[in-house]
């Protein structure tokens, strides 16, 4: 069978989009109709006229769009791929984190779960954070969460005093430092360029800082010069598209996989079979609760005025 053309059928019989993230495998980003981070995603899920959305991507993300669009049929083509993010703030103890800190803003990262986000007073991603944070008046106590890494690179842009919640994501704390020195004396030409979710000591090697869209871009705009790129090792399908001429490596990682490099096996969890099968069956779905996405719209649509 082809996998492709019957994608293609069903897309057009069901009326359904398809929204990839840039760390899903190859053959996904290139049948989808939209590839791009979580604030391009969350917009085009908002924006879509389709009757189905086929996220291929991670469970927080297609629960977004499912927030966003409650009317429509949101499919994930592997139930199981989450996030590690997402999985290190638990709502009933990030609840009670929030109610011993009462008068802060809340702000959440997008890389956590529809109940999260319903603590939440705004959303934010890796593209607008550093604006979202701007925007609160400065005498105003934060929470940031879940991710620790993106928290402290945002303090230490703007000079905010924010409360942390203490989680990670695997795959932007899997880079070796000494792999990468190593790497780098053997390319000293080339530029790291990194995800703000990587450690501190990662950052502060990096030529430039962005969330997955920003450092695409910024290697669009200078095609001239070389990249070691320090995130999840998807990204480097659209970039090798993009400019092909554009030298470009992976940053290691410490675990010495088969590619030896940083990978989320939740977004390769998605597979070109699995995406058919979702679509064919509309199965399985994403649900979530009313009073949820009622509660979670709110800090969501924030985000989106705010990024316009």
């Amino acid at each position: 069978m082809d996998l492709v053309k019957e994608i293609n059928r069903l897309k057009k019989e069901k009326n359904a989009v398809i929204l990839a993230h840039y760390y899903q495998v190859g053959e996904i980003q290139d049948i989808a109709d939209y590839v791009g981070d979580s604030l391009g995603l969350s917009q085009k899920a908002a924006e879509t006229d389709a009757d189905m959305i086929v996220f291929a991507g991670v469970h927080f993300m297609a629960e977004t769009a499912k927030i966003l669009s409650p009317e429509k049929t949101v499919v994930l083509p592997d139930l199981n791929a989450g996030c590690s993010l997402a999985d290190s703030c638990p709502p009933d103890a990030f609840e009670k984190f929030t109610k011993a800190h009462p008068n802060h803003v809340v702000i959440t990262y997008v890389n956590c779960s529809a109940e999260i986000k319903a603590l939440s007073d705004i959303v934010c991603t890796s593209s607008n954070a550093l604006k979202i944070v701007k925007s609160i008046p400065k005498e105003t106590p934060i929470i940031f969460a879940p991710d620790r890494n993106l928290g402290q690179y945002i303090i230490n842009e703007t000079g905010r005093d924010m409360l942390l919640w203490d989680g990670s994501c695997i795959v932007h704390e899997a880079f070796s430092m000494d792999k990468l020195i190593e790497l780098h004396k053997k390319y000293p030409d080339y530029k790291i360029i990194a995800h703000p979710e990587s450690e501190t000591h990662i950052l502060d090697t990096a030529t430039y800082i962005g969330s997955t869209s920003g450092m695409i871009n910024y290697v669009r705009e200078h095609q001239d010069q070389k990249f070691i790129v320090a995130t999840e090792a998807g990204i480097l399908h659209k970039m090798k598209q993009e400019m092909p001429n554009t030298e470009l490596v992976p940053a290691p990682a410490k675990e010495d996989n088969t590619c030896a490099c940083s990978e989320c096996h939740f977004m390769k969890m998605n597979t070109l079979q699995k995406l058919y099968d979702c679509m064919l069956n509309e199965s399985p779905q994403i649900e979530v609760n009313p009073d949820i996405i009622e509660r979670a719209l709110l800090p969501i649509e924030r985000m989106l005025e705010l990024s316009k």
